[in-house]
């Protein structure tokens, strides 16, 4: 491929559907269009609608109509016209902790096996697994600057934990620590919950409240 032809962006937008144009009158936009453009003026990579009822599963492209047969158009393109491609849009459980949402836990399920949390313990930075009597839970300590960074840490933790009402338990310790517990207290242990809810807060920004490194001459 040229230098000039290669791509330096992408960027997807959802289109609604349009009716045929008079110089395509067999084009047209059905609902759940995903348009893929490239940076590169006037270049249109792929453009492709959503099989199922929803934009969550997996699509492929259509069959070219007869009439863009008729016109070669695929002797301009790179690639066999004839070739089925597809797309696949990751399902809840491919995306990351930080992505999924928490969803309702009920008091008959069982908590969370030591071996399951610990193979989840390695999608979330800084957190680590406590055995008590009453249940695995996970925890996480911060060094901060001072008392006024530790006010300011659990105000934006709250932020975060807010919407999806699964709140960790909080204390601010003297003179500069903050430590956060998640368990699920309805089943007696760990949930998947408590791990979206970790890997939700370790994208919080704490580098402004950590304690400032001494340079030395």
């Amino acid at each position: 491929m040229a230098a000039s032809t290669i791509p330096t962006h992408v960027s997807f937008s959802l289109l609604r559907p349009a009716l045929p144009s008079p110089s395509h009158p067999r084009l047209f936009q059905p609902p759940h269009v995903i348009e893929l453009r490239t940076s590169t003026p006037g270049r249109l990579a792929m453009r492709t609608r959503a099989m199922g009822t929803d934009l969550v599963g997996d699509f492929g492209a259509r069959d070219p109509f007869p009439a863009e047969l008729e016109s070669k158009f695929g002797e301009k393109v790179l690639g066999n016209v004839d070739t089925e491609h597809k797309i696949l849009i990751p399902v809840a459980s491919a995306l990351s902790l930080a992505e999924q949402d928490c969803s309702p836990v009920s008091p008959l399920q069982s908590p969370m096996s030591l071996d399951e949390a610990q193979k989840l313990l390695k999608k979330v930075v800084g957190w680590r697994l406590l055995e008590e009597g009453s249940g695995l839970k996970l925890q996480c300590l911060w060094k901060l600057r001072d008392y006024k960074c530790g006010v300011e840490l659990i105000n934006r933790i709250y932020n975060v934990v807010e919407p999806t009402a699964h709140f960790p338990s909080l204390h601010l310790e003297q003179p500069n620590q903050v430590r956060a517990e998640l368990w699920t207290s309805s089943i007696g242990g760990l949930s998947m919950n408590d791990f979206i809810m970790a890997a939700k807060i370790d994208k919080i920004k704490t580098s402004d409240l950590a304690p400032k490194k001494r340079v030395w001459a």
